[in-house]
């Protein structure tokens, strides 16, 4: 009989803006759900972005939040894109335990009505960097952003960097209320990873095998029927259902692995929280050099606008370290 059990008994309380962590014992799979919903608000408000790119930058938030609540310590996840297309620039902050900050950077001119995600991109790379903090050194890995999407681009990170077998789901929505439209944005995204215990059922499909000896049998994830059901399984998500408000993500999973048993553990609340201050604003300007902070005086002040959440801090220019003639 397949095991139906759970941690606790699936919710009926809808899951928003919190990740979700699973596990599927029997086909050593794990993975994570998330969804948004007030948080993308917060986060997307403070710009005035067009509809596309306030889209793309929602899936670079959920991808955010996937990866960075995987995270076991005190530090930052950031993820950034940089390329040669209309939106020529992405950075989503995460911080543990779980809070995020976002911004991108586009041409108005060159945005059109029907472009994809992948036209929006266009070329370029996407990075992915973990800060520990303190003196820790920062671990980054790069990935090529090649007219793909970010779906496209986390798969290739996982093969390439991770080498673990990875799919990843994205999905954003509008919701409009009655009478004049109002955008309420709601997100969803599924992560799940094949992490046997033996590493070897582990090796990626398209992998050189290395040094393994002459002769040594190597095993295909590809030939791996559990890894083979994950997949499959993961395809069936519909993005209805990933942005759902009366889904619970406990019932989305049971959907999907109730027959081989799905075990759900703590949710990890998220929250739209810039890390900006004054105190912060005022140590970054004494980091610059004495002719770059008396260019920044203007009628009588220095303003310092956070490309993230937009807040704007004033100082004299006495406060701001500008040497007086």
């Amino acid at each position: 009989m397949a095991d139906r059990s759970y941690s606790r008994a699936p919710s009926a309380e809808p899951l928003d803006d919190a990740v979700l962590p699973f596990e599927v014992a029997p086909l050593d799979l794990r993975g994570r759900l998330v969804k948004l919903g007030p948080l993308l608000d917060v986060v997307l408000a403070k710009h005035d972005y067009p509809l596309s790119v306030s889209k793309l930058l929602g899936e670079a938030i959920v991808l955010t939040a996937l990866l960075g609540s995987s995270l076991k310590f005190n530090g930052r996840f950031i993820l950034q894109t940089q390329t040669d297309g209309p939106v020529s620039l992405m950075v989503v902050d995460f911080r543990v335990p779980g809070q995020l900050r976002a911004y991108a950077r586009f041409d108005r001119g060159r945005l059109a009505d029907g472009q994809t995600a992948a036209d929006l991109l266009g070329r370029g790379h996407l990075a992915m960097t973990i800060d520990q903090g303190g003196a820790m050194s920062r671990y980054q890995g790069l990935v090529a952003l090649d007219g793909g999407t970010l779906e496209d681009a986390a798969h290739e990170y996982f093969l390439r960097s991770e080498q673990i077998p990875t799919r990843v789901r994205l999905a954003i929505g509008e919701e409009l209320g009655q009478g004049e439209p109002k955008h309420h944005w709601r997100a969803g995204g599924l992560l799940l990873q094949f992490l046997p215990k033996a590493p070897e059922r582990a090796r990626q499909a398209d992998l050189h095998p290395g040094d393994a000896p002459k002769g040594a049998a190597v095993h295909s994830v590809a030939d791996d029927d559990a890894w083979t059901e994950g997949q499959a399984l993961i395809a069936t998500v519909e993005d209805v259902e990933l942005i759902d408000p009366e889904l619970p993500g406990e019932r989305l999973l049971y959907r999907l692995f109730h027959e081989r048993g799905v075990r759900v553990f703590s949710t990890q609340p998220l929250d739209a929280k810039c890390s900006c201050s004054r105190d912060a604003v005022a140590s970054m300007l004494k980091s610059f050099a004495p002719n770059d902070r008396a260019e920044m005086v203007e009628d009588g002040k220095v303003k310092v606008t956070c490309e993230f959440c937009s807040s704007t801090y004033e100082f004299t220019p006495e406060e701001a370290g500008v040497e007086q003639a």
